[in-house]
């Protein structure tokens, strides 16, 4: 493959394919996790929102008399 110009590209990708899809930054990761969740709450229906309100409160009061 070297003969054909391509011996550095394939050898740089064999080497970093072990890694499981290349490096894990956790900053990177907690602000997409954020950054989807917000997406995600301002694309919904408003019964939806209000559904999820309400059960986000009914979570409270059951975790309040659990401690």
């Amino acid at each position: 493959m070297v003969e054909y110009g391509n011996g550095v590209g394939q050898g740089t990708g064999a080497a970093g394919a072990g890694g499981g899809g290349g490096s894990m930054d956790a900053g990177v990761a907690l602000g997409q996790f954020i950054d989807n969740a917000a997406y995600t709450i301002t694309t919904m229906p408003p019964m939806q929102l209000a559904l999820l309100v309400a059960i986000v409160v009914v979570g409270f009061v059951i975790f309040k008399r659990a401690f």
